[in-house]
């Protein structure tokens, strides 16, 4: 097939592989344009246009899809199908009709669950035990359209991004399954019952809030690394990248021993992995050594100040 790729993160690459090993011709990639990062904030690009740089590919990285010029662009194309993953832009109904077989969508969820910007993260807040990934037919709505094909996956204990990278892998695979033998996939309605919503994460919740139980700090933990999910301590932000529920009980945010356990609204919480600002990634007694945090210390969490 001639097949124009729509996609941005490191999410996004192995499906743009699966569709070069495959024998696809892509005819053009469309991803979000180069943005400053780092601490020189140099424009740096996106996962999926240095990838497609190094596969030799016509890149495409309009700010947006809403204008005629841009519609024209894309529809004298003539493609036979958009594969989009992540791509990070609103495609007008132009866009979503220019191609023979429309435009196909990896979402990082099993559908009508987790519709929206943040499944993974989500599913892991909600204490899901599988997610997986699903191929959507896309129409206008908010990843509403009908489904093609499924692949699910235990969630088990891994963190937001090693649960991305294993679903990457997945929606490149499941892709061409169903490009290998479109016909055995036909169109499937979403179900209208267990329609949930995974809104964009806000940066607040990213503050540890040892006010709820242990479990779902740990799932707090897991959810939002990366970055990190954190607590404040003497104005200073400590990320939490690794923890593991233990008995426990006392105040909220109360540190319970020498080894920074945590009390929470149930049983406690242990760090295993922290990090400070500007520094590596350190056992809790490493941190301790340089940065006290004594037995009794109130810590800062969102509802307990």
């Amino acid at each position: 097939m001639r097949i124009i790729f729509m996609g941005s993160p490191d999410f996004a690459v192995p499906a743009l592989n699966a569709l070069v090993e495959a024998g696809h011709e892509v005819a053009a990639v469309y991803c979000q344009p180069s943005r400053p990062a780092g601490r020189g904030k140099a424009d740096r690009k996106t996962a999926v246009h240095e990838r497609a740089d190094d596969l030799g590919l016509e890149v495409r990285t309009p700010r947006s899809l809403r204008s005629e010029e841009e519609q024209a662009k894309f529809a004298a194309l003539n493609a036979d199908l958009a594969v989009v993953a992540a791509y990070g832009l609103i495609l007008p109904k132009p866009i979503l009709e220019a191609p023979r077989m429309g435009c196909v969508n990896i979402h990082a969820s099993l559908l009508p669950r987790w519709r929206g910007a943040a499944p993974i993260q989500r599913a892991i807040i909600a204490g899901d035990k599988r997610t997986g990934v699903t191929l959507m037919q896309m129409d206008e709505g908010l990843d509403t359209g009908p489904m093609l094909l499924e692949w699910p996956i235990e969630i088990d204990s891994k963190n937001a991004g090693e649960l991305t990278e294993e679903l990457a892998v997945l929606g490149g695979q499941a892709l061409w399954r169903w490009l290998a033998d479109t016909e055995q996939y036909p169109p499937r309605a979403q179900p209208a019952e267990g329609v949930t919503y995974a809104s964009k994460i806000d940066k607040s919740e990213t503050q540890l809030d040892f006010t709820q139980d242990a479990y779902a700090v740990e799932r707090q933990v897991r959810a939002f690394n990366p970055p990190g999910a954190w607590f404040e301590f003497m104005g200073e932000r400590i990320k939490v990248l690794s923890a593991e529920v233990v008995p426990g009980s006392g105040p909220p945010g109360i540190v319970a021993d020498d080894h920074l356990k945590i009390a929470c609204g149930e049983r406690a919480i242990r760090p295993i992995v922290v990090q400070r600002a500007g520094r590596t990634r350190m056992h809790p007694d490493e941190l301790l050594r340089g940065f006290p945090i004594p037995k009794g210390a109130q810590l800062n969490p969102r509802g307990s100040e």
